[in-house]
């Protein structure tokens, strides 16, 4: 995706060129697994509306021209004295209990949903700029492997749309 942010509901991301691909659309294009990811994400954005959590970026494969992402990969911002109720809260919800990020590993959310989402609350996420400068996950996630500024999508619900 060209730099930027990308706004977009669930609605729309299951029917974009993310999900449906580009045209002419490459031949081994997975579109029926990214539709499942869509919709295993469509699960974890609604629990985090459900606890007030409003701000939900993805990127990862899923938003480049990867035809088959292993995951959704993102990052949804919270207020650090909230964190811990917003967490068991959500663990509450769900039923697998995936709101957990063991050391040195996938979330719980990774082997359940194929989705991969962390906490945001201005804490560096273990990503360097190109000169070594550990990043937050807004600067992080808005660069490629190889440094180049690219976009990312905020999820936002359907309410919002006018």
């Amino acid at each position: 995706m060209p730099p930027g942010d990308y706004e977009l509901t669930l609605e729309a991301l299951i029917s974009s060129i993310l999900v449906e691909g580009p045209n002419p659309k490459p031949i081994h294009w997975d579109t029926h697994w990214r539709r499942k990811l869509v919709i295993n994400l469509a699960i974890i954005a609604n629990q985090l509306w459900s606890v007030g959590i409003e701000n939900l970026f993805i990127d990862g494969s899923f938003v480049e021209e990867k035809n088959h992402p292993n995951d959704i990969d993102g990052y949804f911002e919270c207020d650090p004295k909230e964190f811990g109720r917003i967490i068991r809260t959500l663990n509450e919800i769900d039923p697998h209990k995936s709101w957990t990020w063991p050391p040195n590993d996938h979330p719980k959310m990774w082997y359940v949903y194929n989705i991969e989402l962390f906490p945001h609350f201005g804490q560096k996420c273990g990503i360097d700029d190109i000169t070594g400068y550990p990043l937050e996950f807004p600067a992080a996630f808005r660069q490629s492997r190889d440094f180049q500024p690219k976009g990312i999508v905020k999820i936002i619900p359907e309410r919002r749309l006018k």
